[in-house]
């Protein structure tokens, strides 16, 4: 039986603790040894392909004013969702009932290798490209980070009866990157993402909430890992970023994958080739630049660069179903037609900048006259040729 196997695990936190009491059914109950049981979890996690674990108390967020501060000015931007249960977002152990830990478990999409310039805007090239954000550039991360932790979930549950718990991953109300940093995994940047000790902030988080109790993972050094640097308030297009804070209706990130309605031009014209997502804030931090050390630690096989651009005359032709087929099970799947063949216009934007006659022109002009076309592409092919006319 390998050590790390449910059955061990019970038959050490018997031998440590001894029984409780017995319930009425003679299940024998069995006391959860905290050191124990966090060590055989975090082990696991690695064994699931995890690069980073560790664990916290399901205490309520230190981070609530702020919080409502941020929902309050408006800077959720079209994320209307993120106004909903916002007394879970406050209070994560809402989330289960008795929840007496949350482990958090970091996986990594990439190793901070620079893209090469996807765009050609030469004469008569037919080559532009749109680029997607990283994290998407492969399986659909909440399912591979959910159906890992499901796995350490029934295990955990099987070596003590009696547990129950709930894995949550992003689409949860839950304050994942607050709770990482209290589990000692990284520390919050000023780009509001989560910053680890040689993987950066390339790591996208799942969580396990569970009432075993489990001993917290708490790092020592919590220290500011940015001090004077700007360089991600510096390279930002559209000024979303401000110290520990980003204004998502800025955001390019949300502005092609969230923003259903129109977006604003001045923040649109901006995407540049960023077809899906951004990671522009991230390809200029320097915890994020590529090292021996980096590369060395490898980046999670479910993130084998399917999908990292496509064709922009190819997505202004996009219905549902060539949409799904071209995108397959990405972390994309909630960006439908409509919304893709939009983006592309905007990136067609920084293409017709260095060559106005570029064929997407002709693209362009053939939406602009449709009247029947989607009246969101049909806007932002306008306002992208009186720009570059």
């Amino acid at each position: 039986m390998m050590r790390s196997s449910p059955m061990f695990l019970r038959r050490r936190l018997r031998a440590g603790s001894g029984s409780e009491g017995e319930e009425e059914n003679g299940t024998v109950l069995t006391s959860a040894d905290p050191a124990a049981c966090t060590a055989w979890c975090l082990a696991r996690t690695r064994e699931l392909g995890f690069a980073a674990a560790g664990v916290c108390d399901a205490s309520p967020s230190k981070r609530s004013g702020e919080l409502r501060a941020w929902l309050d000015g408006g800077r959720h931007g079209p994320m209307d969702w993120m106004q909903a249960h916002i007394d879970v977002r406050v209070d994560p152990a809402r989330i289960v009932p008795g929840t007496q830990s949350v482990l958090i478990a970091a996986a990594r999409y990439h190793d901070g290798r620079p893209d090469a310039r996807s765009a050609s805007a030469d004469v008569g090239s037919a080559a532009a490209l749109g680029r997607v954000a990283r994290y998407a550039r492969g399986a659909d991360y909440h399912r591979v980070m959910k159906r890992r932790l499901r796995t350490l979930q029934r295990e955990l549950e099987a070596a003590l009866p009696g547990t129950r718990g709930k894995v949550c991953c992003d689409i949860e109300p839950v304050p994942e990157r607050e709770l990482a940093e209290r589990a000692g995994i990284g520390r919050i940047g000023k780009n509001t993402l989560l910053i680890t000790d040689g993987l950066g902030s390339w790591t996208v988080l799942a969580s396990y909430f569970t009432t075993a109790r489990l001993q917290p993972t708490v790092r020592e050094d919590a220290t500011d890992p940015c001090g004077t640097c700007t360089r991600c308030i510096d390279a930002c297009p559209t000024a979303a970023i401000s110290p520990w804070s980003v204004d998502a209706s800025r955001c390019i990130t949300t502005v092609t994958i969230e923003q259903r309605s129109l977006p604003e031009s001045e923040v649109a014209s901006k995407v540049g080739d960023w077809l899906f997502g951004c990671d522009i804030c991230q390809e200029v931090c320097p915890h994020n630049q590529p090292t021996r050390r980096s590369r060395r630690m490898g980046v999670d096989q479910a993130w084998d660069g399917r999908s990292a651009a496509f064709s922009l005359r190819n997505v202004l032709q996009w219905d549902q179903g060539s949409r799904r087929a071209a995108m397959g099970a990405s972390a994309l799947t909630r960006v439908h037609a409509p919304q893709a063949r939009r983006n592309a216009v905007w990136c067609a934007l920084d293409v017709l900048r260095q060559n106005p006659q570029h064929p997407l022109r002709r693209d362009l002009e053939s939406i602009a006259a449709d009247e029947g076309d989607d009246p969101q592409v049909r806007h932002a092919a306008k306002t992208v040729l009186e720009m570059t006319r």
